[in-house]
């Protein structure tokens, strides 16, 4: 027998969707934020070899790295409680995403940074440039503008692999899409629709992005 699709069973939901999609994207923008910030601070620890933070930032990044965003997440979620610290679902979630996307910044951001020509740091300190200035001007701002497309498609990999903080109870897409299909039982039309929202996401987040770096960073990055 043929398969009937039915998407109106979908479309009732959707409101669910579009506020399950709004919360994807504002724990993607906040630990954006905050990961990024991590991962140029453990960049520039690493780069210069600050002592001890270079070590406590690469035992960091090996960890973040070669283990999984959801044992990572249940490591925060289910194991910090039992330590006595209380956590909610969002907070989880949120520090999740800072770590393990700060834990690819860094290393993102520090092959940005050790591409830096002597020469132009030569030239800033000719120019009596304060360091602070220097670091801003010359190493940050064209660093960024050499690896700000491998960080848009990082922070594009995180804002998906947001899905798995459903697991605990994080009312987001997909936990969102978990909902509408124990209700509908059409498993097929719902999840369909969640990916092409995902894609929609995903595109229009990449985009965003790649027009803030036109606008922030590329216009002032040295060549």
């Amino acid at each position: 027998m043929a398969y009937q699709f039915d998407f109106d069973t979908v479309w009732q939901y959707r409101a669910l969707l579009a506020g399950g999609a709004a919360r994807t994207l504002a724990l993607t923008a906040a630990g954006a934020c905050l990961g990024v910030a991590l991962g140029v601070l453990g960049a520039v620890a690493r780069a210069w070899r600050l002592r001890p933070l270079d070590t406590v930032f690469a035992t960091y990044v090996e960890l973040i790295r070669n283990t999984p965003f959801i044992v990572q997440l249940f490591f925060i979620f289910f194991g910090l409680p039992s330590m006595g610290v209380q956590i909610g679902e969002w907070q989880a979630a949120l520090i999740a995403v800072v770590i393990n996307l700060g834990a690819y910044t860094t290393e993102i951001v520090r092959a940005g940074i050790v591409a830096t020509p002597r020469g132009q740091l030569e030239a800033a300190a000719s120019l009596a440039m304060t360091r602070t200035h220097t670091f801003f001007r010359v190493v940050l701002r064209p660093a960024l503008g050499r690896i700000w497309p491998a960080l848009t498609s990082q922070i594009v990999i995180v804002m998906l692999g947001t899905s798995v903080c459903s697991q605990i109870s994080a009312e987001e897409l997909t936990f969102a899409a978990n909902f509408i299909q124990s209700r509908n039982f059409r498993a097929f039309e719902t999840y369909i629709v969640t990916a092409l929202t995902y894609l929609v996401l995903a595109a229009l987040l990449r985009h965003l992005l790649l027009w803030a770096g036109r606008r922030l960073v590329f216009r002032r990055a040295a060549p």
